[in-house]
């Protein structure tokens, strides 16, 4: 098979090197992907950038499908989902993983999706909805108990959420999202959302619409700064399987929050096709469903695929063509601790252009496994650091601190001027 992968990510990159050791896997494009993924076997980078807000943009996806003669295509980010890409590809009959527009506002609209978990009794934390200012201010000033979680509605880059500790953290998030208008139109309605304190865990899984099949869960770690300080972002460090996910937790996940959610893709008549992701919060063995996404994690593919031993590309077809109950995923035993190494400044303004070295360093490739994101090529062809997460450096072992120990190890022969990483990955579940 010919596969299209739609993204340039680490995230990206992580799923076109696991692709690539599938036999069934003839070539990979990825679209427009990095330099990092070009050099990954059987993988080449199509280097255009698309609008897919604009049917002319997803009208020239298909063109290239076509022209590179693809047989499946990857959806990596959520935008061209959002905006409808699985809908026109399934149009014409090209084969295609991910959900529909309709199924993709579970993660377009963070009220549709409460709404949508409140329909089918998804366990979730109580949440109020603003689409103005002054009433969402009002709301804030009447608050007698802090923190509060505050989110933008729509897309955001996983970075439309804070959490705020007194009322007039509260207000100045307001103040971002809904007048200085930080993140456009995903900030003009908010989510005022109750706080849970608890132990957070990612749960990604495939879903080909008549059920659900769980993969490995995760711990993102998404704040900026060791010990979980500073701003949210993107994500800084991933460490799978999740230790906290024990017996009667993934009980619990399935009983209130999985098998609800796969009768409410039902009843709601979606197409969904590809991947879900449970974003969790656990409080006293509870499960409270905080969000879904509706495609792979980032930085969470790049510790759960190094896991996965069997074909992730066998998987895919079978959630495509709707045979997903024949599926039995298998895994390593052991734990991946996956570490972001991001630009200074990240994730406001940063500088670009520095020198990456330590990339093609033999040692970490024995031991570890490197996926690039945001890397593009000086005019001397070598790798700079052009994004805010730059690369993630992946390593599997038989414990949690080995595979710990040999990411950090791994990541001292790898920087560029401003680099910046958390010490502390997975060193708190440990």
């Amino acid at each position: 098979m010919r596969v299209l992968v739609i993204g340039s990510g680490g995230r990206e990159h992580a799923i076109c090197w696991k692709l690539s050791q599938s036999k069934l896997v003839e070539k990979i494009v990825c679209l427009p992907g990095n330099p990092g993924i070009a050099i990954e076997n059987k993988c080449e980078c199509y280097e255009e950038h698309i609008n897919y807000k604009s049917q002319k943009g997803r009208e020239r996806v298909k063109e290239i499908a076509r022209a590179c003669d693809i047989d499946f295509t990857v959806v990596g980010p959520e935008e061209p989902l959002v905006y409808g890409i699985v809908d026109d590809f399934r149009a014409e009959g090209l084969k295609v993983l991910g959900p529909d527009s309709n199924a993709s506002r579970l993660e377009g609209s963070k009220q549709f999706a409460k709404a949508f978990m409140k329909r089918y009794g998804v366990r979730t934390p109580f949440s109020l909805l603003v689409d103005d200012y002054e009433t969402g201010r009002k709301q804030i000033e009447a608050l007698h108990s802090f923190p509060i979680v505050i989110k933008a509605d729509g897309l955001a880059s996983g970075k439309g959420v804070y959490i705020c500790s007194t009322k007039e953290e509260a207000v100045k998030a307001l103040d971002e999202l809904m007048n200085k208008e930080k993140f456009g139109e995903s900030g003009k309605r908010v989510l005022l959302e109750e706080f849970i304190d608890g132990n957070e865990i990612s749960v990604l899984a495939l879903t080909d619409s008549k059920c659900i099949t769980p993969l490995l869960s995760s711990k993102d770690h998404k704040r900026l700064l060791d010990d979980d300080k500073g701003p949210n972002t993107g994500g800084m460090g991933v460490v799978s399987p999740n230790p906290f996910l024990t017996h009667s937790v993934y009980a619990d996940f399935l009983q209130t929050c999985l098998n609800p959610t796969l009768r409410g893709i039902k009843e709601e008549g979606f197409d969904y096709r590809g991947v879900i992701f449970f974003g969790l919060m656990v409080k006293d063995n509870k499960c409270y469903l905080l969000e879904y996404n509706v495609r792979m994690g980032d930085p969470e593919t790049q510790s759960i695929l190094p896991l996965m031993t069997s074909d992730l590309m066998r998987h895919f077809n079978q959630t495509e063509q709707v045979q997903l109950q024949q599926e039995n995923i298998e895994w390593h035993p052991g734990y991946c601790v996956s570490v972001v190494l991001a630009s200074q400044g990240y994730p406001n303004a940063y500088e670009k252009g520095f020198r990456i070295s330590g990339g093609d360093d033999p040692g970490i490739k024995k031991s570890s496994k490197v996926f690039f994101a945001g890397v593009s090529k000086d005019e001397n062809d070598i790798l700079v650091n052009s994004g805010g997460r730059v690369l993630s450096i992946s390593s599997v072992d038989e414990t949690l601190e080995k595979a710990r120990k040999k990411a950090y190890e791994g990541l001292k022969n790898l920087s560029f001027v401003g680099s910046y990483y958390r010490s502390d990955i997975g060193l708190s579940i440990s």
